[in-house]
């Protein structure tokens, strides 16, 4: 059994040199290398704006979301959206352990979800079983390749795995809300009804304390209205963030012009880069978790108008993600019982 290269360049097909992320091809047969874990795919948790790009595309209809899904692997070895370049995350049961993995904790059998993107991931995709347009996740009977850099979760006894499975998806945003919030913050969150929104709320509301203040921007009124029930904010602002001037103008009402500290954008549609920078205070930071954001807008954006920002990408991964998030399932009863009602 020969040794890959531990962030899977041996992998790659096209263009040579390059890592499997960035790649366009990737070898997706599925004989494993020593130092590469097989996986028995169950679940597919598709971005969320991935998923949104391909629903829309196909107008919500079911068989051509499933053979633009079928194509995408075909062609690239990997679920790399070619339009919004990312992929999502996986659960899946362990198949086989390359003798070189060091990890002992880890056996044929586990049950894990994945915490490294799709558009990474060698997969391949035998049949899809179902696609649940409400929660972005597809069953498939199928097999993936998790390099020996790869990160993942063994899935927890307490939690039901596709509610775990959605939970982990965007682990990396409340953790990093987790670091960049402190005590006495104004922070906005914008698309705080979606999954990655409400935690973020939930992080945010925990970490500003009494003297904080934490307001949600959310274009839905149904999801408006959820995040007051819930009391997830101080404030909610049903308006569109693609917008930005009229975002900007509530929340400089609200703050008395003081602005946000801290922006957390979670909104799966293109165009809302200049509502955070403008909300956002000199000197302040962004958090730009979505996929959908265009870092040359933002960036060339807030030089345009001379804001002194701090933007940072949304890396899915930073250390303690995973039980973080979880824990947040297990701190409330009530988050816990919405995602039930939805992803179990």
């Amino acid at each position: 059994m020969e040794k890959g290269c531990p962030y899977g360049t041996h992998r790659v097909i096209e263009p040579k040199g390059s890592l499997p992320q960035s790649a366009y091809k990737i070898d997706n047969s599925m004989e494993i290398f020593s130092n590469e874990i097989l996986i028995d795919v169950l679940t597919l948790n598709v971005d969320s704006a991935s998923f949104t790009q391909i629903r829309d595309s196909c107008n919500d209809d079911i068989k051509c979301i499933e053979q633009t899904i079928f194509s995408i692997v075909k062609e690239r070895g990997k679920l790399q959206n070619p339009v919004t370049g990312s992929g999502g995350m996986l659960i899946g049961i362990v198949a086989e352990i390359g003798k070189d993995i060091q990890d002992k904790n880890l056996n044929v059998g586990d049950k894990i979800a994945t915490l490294v993107s799709l558009s990474l991931t060698p997969l391949k995709i035998e049949r899809i079983k179902n696609i649940n347009l409400g929660t972005d996740q597809v069953d498939i009977e199928g097999k993936a390749i998790l390099f020996e850099t790869g990160i993942y979760a063994k899935l927890p006894d307490d939690i039901p795995e596709k509610l775990a499975l959605a939970v982990l998806d965007v682990a990396g945003a409340p953790a990093q809300v987790n670091k960049l919030v402190k005590p006495g913050m104004t922070v906005s969150i914008i698309g705080g009804g979606g999954k990655s929104g409400v935690l973020c709320a939930y992080q945010a509301m925990k970490n500003v304390g009494k003297d904080g203040k934490v307001i949600v921007i959310e274009y839905s009124e149904e999801n408006a209205k959820k995040i007051k029930e819930l009391e997830l904010a101080h404030e909610v602002i049903v308006a569109d963030a693609t917008k930005p001037m009229e975002i900007y103008q509530k929340i400089n009402d609200i703050t008395n012009g003081s602005l946000c500290d801290v922006t957390i954008n979670n909104v799966n549609v293109p165009g809302t880069e200049m509502a955070s920078i403008l909300i956002t205070k000199d000197e302040g930071i962004i958090y730009f978790f979505s996929m959908a954001t265009s870092f040359t807008r933002a960036a060339l954006g807030a030089e345009g108008i001379g804001k002194d920002v701090m933007m940072i990408i949304g890396n899915g991964y930073t250390k303690g993600h995973a039980e973080l998030s979880l824990n947040i399932l297990r701190e409330s009863q009530k988050i816990r019982k919405l995602f039930e009602e939805k992803y179990c």
